[in-house]
């Protein structure tokens, strides 16, 4: 009797001790957000006869098994092949340009065995690996260090941006400063890198963007803006640059800001269409092309309203049966979450990413090398800007940019990478030391 009472113990360890310091909430999470993006992406769906919610759930019982699978392998083993990830990253960006498809612009997607696949999504972990093992070596403590991971950075970056892929290069960004601080990083450094960028935005685009200003922009005119924001951005290059490097660095900074101005009105004036325009700056006055670039945001945000404090219920949503919410399945799912189950459904939502966020930091902090602390950092980057940039645009806060909610949009691609991305974070947690409390 005490032998066949032992089996099935033994029979269970067996199965288990693969995964055994797994963190099994940060796996039941993503499940749970697939599962209710299916459900969302088949109420977008309905009346449209589409099956993308089964396609949904198929791909991601792929990814789950994927990311099991590495969640037991050791993460270690990915430090001396991570020249051979970059290659094969930059090298299936490369086959995209050559033999991609093209849909609504943009080449992204080849084909294999008659499935579309966009390897930008894949190509963030190719990122997050070849960083991490960069910063693990040598840290970001130092300006040559710092510039070396920028430019391991720029060719996958500048790839992606080149096919247009504007939404997942700047998810790249996100992936990089994020890891550069974790990595220690000077905060101010990290605020110069992205200063001419926001110079850009301040010298040309035409503030105010609405019928109704706000009073301070009508005070202080466009260049003025720029011309203090370039000014202080000097004084952080002198503060923050070591030694007799500071007033060189102050100077270059200040320089680098008026300069990514002048870019940024040349860009304005002379390379943006008019429809491009409006698509940057139709998140603050959508109204001023309702039926163009502001449509989708219009719609979306009618819908977000409409479900108020409960929502008008699964599948009895009126502007999402009704399909008045374009690529609603995809980029626009939130709008449906927040219709059908109101501003209740839409903050337990956020709940459950601040849980997934919460514990792919714990990760971070508990892994036991810096390698293992760097790929949970970089994953959780990822994570963040997405939800960040995704929801934000559906409720008007952000510009409308291609950007998937994890999990829960509908993306065969986006889903795979979330998943494996996943299931690194899973291998870090599972081979760490054992925690002692």
């Amino acid at each position: 009797m005490l032998l066949k009472r032992s089996l099935p113990r033994v029979r269970w360890k067996y199965w288990v001790k693969p995964w055994q310091q797994v963190d099994w909430l940060l796996f039941c999470l993503p499940i749970a957000l697939t599962i209710f993006g299916g459900i969302m992406i088949r109420s977008t769906e309905l009346n449209q006869g589409l099956t993308d919610w089964w396609w949904h759930w198929l791909m991601g019982g792929i990814g789950l098994t994927i990311a099991l699978f590495i969640a037991r392998s050791r993460y270690e083993h990915l430090v001396q092949w991570h020249w051979v990830t970059y290659a094969i990253t930059n090298i299936s960006l490369i086959a995209v340009m050559v033999a991609g498809q093209s849909a609504k612009g943009a080449q992204r997607w080849i084909n294999i065995a008659g499935i579309a696949v966009q390897p930008s999504e894949f190509a963030k972990i190719g990122l997050i690996i070849t960083l991490a093992v960069l910063l693990h070596k040598r840290t970001a403590s130092s300006l040559d260090n710092i510039f070396r991971a920028l430019a391991i950075t720029a060719v996958p970056w500048g790839l992606v941006f080149l096919q247009p892929d504007l939404a997942t290069s700047l998810v790249f960004g996100a992936i990089v400063l994020g890891m550069l601080y974790w990595a220690n990083a000077n905060p101010g450094w990290l605020i110069l890198l992205v200063s001419p960028a926001i110079a850009a935005i301040l010298f040309s685009i035409p503030w105010p963007l609405s019928e109704e200003p706000i009073v301070v922009f009508n005070q202080i005119s466009l260049t003025a803006l720029g011309l203090i924001w370039s000014a202080t951005m000097g004084l952080l290059g002198f503060l923050t640059l070591p030694g007799k490097q500071n007033v060189i660095g102050g100077i270059s900074a200040l320089s680098l800001n008026l300069l990514g101005g002048e870019l940024g009105v040349f860009a304005w004036n002379h390379v943006l269409k008019d429809y491009q325009k409006l698509r940057l700056t139709s998140f603050v006055d959508p109204d001023q092309d309702p039926l163009g670039s502001g449509y989708h945001l219009i719609q979306s945000r009618i819908a977000i309203g409409a479900g108020e404090w409960w929502g008008w219920g699964l599948f009895r949503g009126p502007m999402t049966q009704l399909n008045f919410v374009p690529e609603q399945h995809t980029d626009f799912i939130f709008s449906a979450v927040g219709e059908e189950f109101g501003f209740i459904g839409c903050l337990v939502v956020l709940f459950v990413f601040c849980l997934i966020c919460h514990r792919l930091l714990h990760i971070a902090q508990t892994a036991k090398d810096n390698f293992g602390s760097l790929l949970a950092v970089g994953v959780l980057s990822m994570i963040v800007f997405q939800m960040i940039v995704n929801i934000g645009m559906t409720v008007g806060l952000a510009p409308v940019a291609g950007i998937p909610l994890p999990w829960v949009s509908y993306g065969r691609s986006a889903m795979l990478t979330n998943f494996i991305a996943l299931g690194l974070v899973e291998s870090v947690a599972n081979f760490r030391q054992r925690q002692k409390y």
